[in-house]
Order: C-alpha cells, then sequence, then structure tokens
C-alpha cells in the first residue's frame, strides 16, 4: 500500500508517466507481478497518450490491427485492417478499465521534475497537483507525446489560424477556407486527402517527398470478428503471420538495402496510376532509397495531390510574411490557416530536461551527445529508473507494441532483482544503477549494427537522426532478437545501490563481483523467437 513519504509525499514502490501504450502496458504487467503499490502519473484528463492527442482529421495507424494490441489483451472486434484513431483510443480505454487500472491513475498530473534522493534511494516527483516520491520510476511518457514546430520568421504575426497536427483544433471549421499543410509525414498524408474535399484550396509544402505504398485497408467483416471471438486461436494465428512476415522483411532493411529496389519500383507504380503529370510525379519522385524514411501507407494521397484546388509546394517554408507564405524557392502562397505536420521531439524529449539523477545532472545534459540506454531501458547516473520506448527501440517496419511488451518483460525482471537483493541477508533499501561501461559498450553494439543499414545509408536525413546525425531512434535487428535481449536483467551490467542506518553506501552485487565486467549484449541468440502472439515471459492470468 502506498503511504506518505518524507516532505509530505505520497509514497509508492512504482511511478509510472504516461498512460498510453506504454504506461498502460506497465501498469497491467505490474498488477500481474503482484504489485499493486503504484500511480500512473498521466498530464491530461484521459488515458491513451498519442491516440489521444492525435485526433486529426483521417487519423490512424499504419500497422494492422491485430499486431498493433497487446498480446494480453486481443480485440476480436476490431473494425477495419487499420483501425483509424476512435477505434485505438476506445482499446485503450477498455484496457484501462478491464485491468482495473483506473485506481492507480491521478489524471491532470503533469510531472515538472523528479530528482534521485541518494541517502533514501527514491525518486521525489514533483507534479502539477501534488508530490510524490517511489523507489522505481517507468517513464513511459513516448516519442510521439510533444509536437514540434518549426521556428519560422514572421509566424507570430500570422494573422490566421495556426495549430499542429497533435493539437488540432476542432473548433475552427476549414470548410471554404486556403489551407497551408506543412510537411510530408505520417500525419500529413492523411490530413491532407481528409481535408482537402472542404477547403476553398489546399496548398501542401513538402521539403522532401516520402515513399508511399499503397494502404490495403479494409472493413473487417462480421464474420470475421465473431470468428475470432469464438475461436481466440484463429485471431493468435493471424497476428503471428502478420508478425512473420514483418519479422521476415527486417534483413532488407538492416542488412541489404539494394534489395528493397523492388519495393521502390511498386511505389512509384502507386505513384503512376493517380499522378498523371510528369511535372508534378519528378516533384513526388524521392531521390533517397526507400525504407530510409519511414514507408507512409495511403491509397488516397495522390489522389488528393492530383485534385485541381490543391497545390504542390516543392519546398520547405522559409518565412511568412502576414497572410502569405513564403517557401524557400520564392513561392508565395496566401492562406487563412497554417497546419503544421512537422513531427515531434523524439530524439530531444522535453521529459528529459525533468529527470535529475544522482550527480546532480539532468538526463538531457547525460544526453546531450545523444540518446543511449542499456537495452533500451535504463540509463547510466539514473538509478532505478527505466523507460519504455526508449534509445534505439523504435521500429520502421512492425509494431512497437511488442517492442513495449519486451521492455515490460525487462521492467518485470528488474523490480523481481530489486526484491531478492532487498531481502537478503544485507537488508535495506536497494537499488540498480546502469554501469556506464554497460550502457557504453550496448550503445557500440547497436551503433555498430545500425552502421549497414537503410536508415544510415540510404540517402535522407530523418527524424531517426539527432542533432550529431546519429541513428539513436531505430533498432537495427528483428523483434524477436530484441525480445531474447530483454528477457532477464543481467547484474553483471549494473552496481547494486543500498541503504542502511549509517547512510547511502555502494556494495557490490554478488552476481557482478563474480562476472567482472558487463557481458556482451545478446543478439547471437538462436533465432527461433517466441510468435508475437504468444504471451510474454511471465504473463499469467491477471
Amino acid at each position: 500500500m502506498s503511504g506518505m513519504g518524507g516532505h509530505g509525499r505520497e509514497h509508492v514502490r512504482v511511478a509510472v508517466i504516461g498512460s498510453g501504450f506504454g504506461g498502460l502496458g506497465a501498469a497491467v504487467r505490474l498488477r500481474r507481478e503482484g504489485i499493486t503499490d503504484f500511480v500512473v502519473l498521466e498530464r491530461a484528463d484521459s488515458v491513451g497518450g498519442t491516440w489521444r492527442d492525435n485526433s486529426y482529421p483521417g487519423c490512424a495507424c499504419d500497422v494492422p490491427s491485430h499486431l498493433y494490441s497487446f498480446s494480453f489483451a486481443p480485440n476480436p472486434d476490431w473494425p477495419r485492417t487499420f483501425s483509424g484513431q476512435p477505434a485505438i483510443r476506445a482499446y485503450l480505454e477498455h484496457v484501462a478499465d478491464t485491468f482495473g487500472l483506473r485506481p492507480h491513475i491521478r489524471f491532470g498530473h503533469e510531472v515538472t521534475m523528479m530528482r534521485w534522493d541518494a541517502e533514501e534511494l527514491r525518486w521525489d516527483i514533483d507534479t502539477s497537483a501534488g508530490a510524490f516520491s517511489a523507489d522505481v520510476v517507468v517513464s513511459a511518457t513516448g516519442p510521439l507525446s510533444d509536437p514540434k514546430t518549426p521556428e519560422i520568421p514572421g509566424l507570430a504575426e500570422f494573422p490566421g489560424k495556426v495549430f499542429h497536427s497533435a493539437r488540432w483544433d476542432h473548433d475552427y471549421d476549414l470548410s471554404g477556407k486556403r489551407v497551408a499543410v506543412i510537411g510530408t509525414g505520417a500525419s500529413a498524408i492523411q490530413i491532407v486527402p481528409a481535408i482537402a474535399p472542404k477547403t476553398a484550396r489546399l496548398t501542401l509544402f513538402q521539403r522532401t517527398p516520402p515513399w508511399v505504398m499503397p494502404r490495403t485497408d479494409r472493413a473487417i467483416s462480421s464474420l470475421e470478428r465473431r470468428l475470432h471471438r469464438q475461436l481466440p486461436f484463429t485471431q493468435a494465428a493471424r497476428r503471428g503471420l502478420l508478425w512473420g512476415i514483418r519479422e521476415l522483411q527486417v534483413s532488407a532493411f538492416t542488412k541489404r538495402p539494394n534489395q528493397l529496389g523492388l519495393i521502390e519500383s511498386l511505389a512509384k507504380a502507386n505513384m503512376a496510376r493517380s499522378i498523371k503529370d510528369p511535372a508534378l510525379r519528378a516533384k513526388l519522385t524521392p531521390s533517397y532509397r526507400i525504407g530510409c524514411k519511414r514507408i507512409l501507407l495511403s491509397s488516397e494521397y495522390y489522389p488528393a495531390l492530383a485534385r485541381p484546388d490543391v497545390d504542390l509546394v516543392a519546398s520547405g517554408l522559409k518565412e511568412v510574411r502576414g497572410s502569405v507564405l513564403v517557401a524557400a524557392d520564392g513561392t508565395e502562397t496566401e492562406v487563412d490557416a497554417i497546419v503544421f505536420g512537422t513531427g515531434f521531439h523524439v530524439t530531444d524529449m522535453p521529459i528529459a530536461d525533468r529527470v535529475v539523477g544522482a550527480d546532480g545532472q539532468t538526463l538531457a545534459d547525460s544526453w546531450k551527445d545523444g540518446m543511449q540506454a542499456l537495452r533500451g531501458a535504463t540509463a547510466a547516473g539514473f538509478p532505478n529508473w527505466m523507460t519504455i520506448i526508449g534509445p534505439n527501440t523504435g521500429l520502421g517496419n512492425s509494431s512497437m507494441i511488442l517492442m513495449i511488451e519486451s521492455q515490460l518483460n525487462y521492467m518485470a525482471d528488474y523490480l523481481r532483482q530489486l526484491s531478492l537483493l532487498g531481502d537478503g541477508s544485507r537488508g535495506g533499501r536497494t537499488a540498480l544503477a546502469a554501469r556506464p561501461s554497460a550502457v557504453n559498450q550496448w550503445n557500440r553494439h547497436v551503433q555498430a549494427r545500425m552502421e549497414r543499414t537503410v536508415w544510415n545509408t540510404g540517402g535522407c536525413t530523418s527524424w531517426y537522426l539527432d542533432a550529431q546525425g546519429r541513428n539513436t531512434t531505430v533498432w537495427p535487428g528483428t523483434t524477436g532478437e530484441f525480445r531474447r535481449a530483454t528477457l532477464t536483467v543481467d547484474l553483471a551490467e549494473y552496481e547494486v545501490v543500498r541503504v542502511r542506518e549509517s547512510g547511502a553506501g555502494r556494495l557490490p552485487a554478488p552476481v557482478a563481483a563474480a562476472a567482472g565486467a558487463a557481458s556482451a549484449p545478446a543478439d547471437a541468440a538462436p533465432a527461433d523467437a517466441a510468435p508475437a502472439g504468444a504471451a510474454s515471459a511471465g504473463e499469467g492470468a491477471a
């Protein structure tokens, strides 16, 4: 049970930050591990994370629905093969209700600062609505939570409406308006076809054209849904098939980018079916290898760009002069509203400025030369702190839910190890601190594998890369490999920190003392990964 910590703080064993897929998944797993002394701190007034915040017209997932869901919470009633935002948000609300998570969630609690107390071995957490302390923090804020709007000269003086795709203003009617959409990422290619029929004129500012493949979306029939409800193994088989196909594709992205030429041909054919104007087709044809940026899925994007009331400016937005937008190539366009589809703070997450570790340094300062975390979860200098969807855990072709569940395995074993160490003969509260040598070794291993991937060699600049040009976002392997690498915590990669009556002291972990240096990253495990539809290791009945 939670109680009062020092300085009037409510103390819990675990504090989870965020209630998107990562946060809710962590909460479910905590309960399955028998841990009920936890809170989920959520800055908004409802669950859903990025699927709550992104409610723009046309918002949908580019991963098949039956793969974009928890293995422990299958949904036989997905309405479409690629479901839209309302269905995904409803699914997350269902998960919160089904697994009894709402008593643990504190809505309207935005974390403003968290500091490691080296004397008490706990995290002191300040929020917008109260103070907490926790033995362990699980940060599940996600990389797609804080919108990025570029600094454009003159934008502040624009007389019309301005908003980001992740903060859509549903009270503003676009009907009959001249609208500019800035950016050509996954959000923009959904927004353009959704709003083009109602705007007076739509202008898309394209800095770099994306590769776009058809989105083979369809309604899931009532017969399919009934079959999945009555025979759950059919849904598990469907999920496993979707997973397996994507696992087979990984080597082309990570080892043999030249094999992607055939996919480029299919993407060009997809464009040619809708774009008949050779000049427009030339503007829409990327000059980099497909896969270097995320491959986008849409069957409506190119038809929308072929409309007579839609213009493409093949240049980025340079400045705003009153109601006139000026592109880098000099093109001028007068508009009534600007919609930014310019992505998120992925490699410079704002939450990192609010985490202060053992040496008084913020996580942002620690990561100033690039994000890195041991097995994508723990950072050197930040004991008993871990992140879900951490550095180099992103995917370019499959479902992030698979990676989240792998990290939940790691979280569960981390907490088991803490309990075992805390119950030992030395007694007292315990923390695990990732060894800098282990973090660096893991990062070197990941970056070495990254060198031959399409994300690094494909000739593009993507949001996968940080300010130094390093790919600190994507995992350079299969989800099966990552699952094996995160099944258990290797104590040789950690220093055990204990507190006694005399104060905090460092004692070597028994395993670490025997093993010495951190063990090699587990990328050479056998290739017989468990099917993605199967429950994660250690997951039993709720």
